[in-house]
């Protein structure tokens, strides 16, 4: 049933918007890091003891490839534009135009097998040049088919990075929990405010890929580890 109101929704997507001419996307250099700045920014989304045993995967003009393989389940990461919500809110799906977006992430076990797939097809997508609605439609088109995971139950990712940027006027927002929990929507957690503290649904409410997200108040930020600052 629920597979098929994500087909309905994809027949749903209006043909003719999902072609439309695209804005122009940034140099794909602009969403680059060094090896070494986008493996401890990777590693700062999560406590240290996770982090240090995690896999950590950075992205390459062919996606995201393994830098650092890991023992313990997690995968650390830092996430760009494409990433962004691929369904609601509307106005955070234009954020994959944004090349500044770095969003440092470390899914635990669960989160990396049945989770991280969806980050990575939305980012193979923007690397194409695809518009926010072709992202959406590429999406649900390869959910419905079985080519991504089913979303069965809820994982969880670490979002700590004293560094991160996840937009315009949001910067480094605060330390918080991704709660995946497929199906939410706000309204089942009491439709808390985005800007205070309760947790709320955030991203792609009511799909397979909702995510609620949960601030962590009393932990400190964590800092990235490169060599330069290790050295001061």
């Amino acid at each position: 049933m629920k597979r098929f109101i994500l087909i309905s929704l994809l027949v749903s997507l209006d043909a003719a918007r999902v072609v439309a001419q695209s804005p122009k996307y940034p140099p794909l250099s602009e969403y680059m890091m060094t090896r070494d700045e986008e493996i401890a920014l990777a590693r700062s989304a999560a406590p240290e003891n996770v982090s240090t045993r995690a896999t950590v995967k950075i992205l390459t003009g062919n996606g995201y490839k393994v830098a650092s393989p890991g023992d313990n389940g997690f995968v650390c990461m830092v996430m760009r534009g494409w990433t962004a919500p691929t369904f609601t809110p509307a106005p955070f799906r234009d954020l994959v135009y944004d090349s500044k977006v770095r969003a440092p992430i470390c899914f635990d076990p669960v989160a990396s097998r049945s989770v991280l797939p969806y980050y990575e097809l939305r980012t193979k997508f923007g690397m194409e040049g695809k518009n926010p609605e072709a992202i959406a439609s590429g999406v649900a088109m390869a959910y419905a088919l079985g080519q991504l995971p089913a979303s069965a139950g809820v994982a969880f990712a670490y979002m700590w990075s004293a560094h991160q940027h996840l937009a315009p006027g949001i910067g480094a927002w605060r330390p918080h929990m991704m709660v995946f929990a497929p199906y939410y929507t706000n309204s089942m957690l009491g439709d808390n405010d985005f800007a205070g503290p309760a947790p709320k649904v955030t991203d792609d409410a009511g799909t397979p890929f909702a995510v609620v997200v949960i601030p962590v108040d009393g932990n400190g930020e964590i800092v990235p580890k490169t060599p330069q600052n290790e050295r001061h």
